[in-house]
């Protein structure tokens, strides 16, 4: 049990803290910022039980591991690397909320309101939907970081299939509010998930 509490434990599981915290209350901010405090709820703190659930469930498993399997844990170069795709994943995503401004919402719009505009400029010029791409790379940074290889793989499962089915979803209304335009931009733009066009 003294393995939770080494550097490793201690420096692992407080940079996944840090990760999380610092994730939501930014998300949180930029809606504040951009949309204003009238229109902000709690939800745009992004945290709902099916996440909450699935970050319990990788803490578990780095507990369990850190206890029965110790070394596992030990390979800086793994844990590194997963700390640069959290930091890539949120510059990422928030380079997206910051580029799109009011037409980004957390919620996916079915009626085109007056601020909304076809953003392609900056991130949105190399892909189509960077904040799903930055939240795809920042959450399997995170259990990359833990080396947690269970987790890891499972977030990236998880996470690529709500996009996958989210994306052709979102893109129906995309098409109906901006038409042929869009249409155009999607044919010459990735999604920025993989696999999924």
């Amino acid at each position: 049990m003294i393995e939770i509490f080494s550097d490793t434990g201690f420096r692992q599981l407080t940079q996944m803290i840090l990760a999380i915290i610092f994730f939501h209350t930014s998300e949180y901010i930029l809606a504040i910022a951009i949309h204003g405090a009238s229109k902000v709820t709690l939800s745009s703190l992004l945290i709902t039980k099916h996440y909450a659930l699935a970050m319990l469930i990788s803490v578990l498993e780095y507990l369990v591991e850190i206890v029965l399997f110790p070394g596992l844990k030990q390979h800086w170069w793994i844990s590194n690397f997963g700390l640069l795709m959290i930091l890539l994943g949120e510059i990422i995503r928030k380079t997206a909320i910051i580029t799109a401004g009011r037409s980004f919402t957390h919620l996916i719009k079915i009626r085109r309101e007056e601020h909304h505009r076809l953003v392609t400029e900056g991130v949105y010029q190399v892909m189509r939907h960077p904040s799903y791409s930055g939240f795809l790379v920042w959450s399997v940074g995170t259990q990359v970081m833990l080396c947690n290889p269970v987790s890891a793989i499972a977030f990236a499962v998880v996470v690529w299939r709500f996009f996958a089915e989210r994306i052709p979803y979102e893109e129906h209304y995309l098409k109906q509010f901006f038409g042929r335009q869009y249409v155009e931009y999607a044919q010459r733009v990735p999604s920025g998930v993989p696999f999924v066009n």
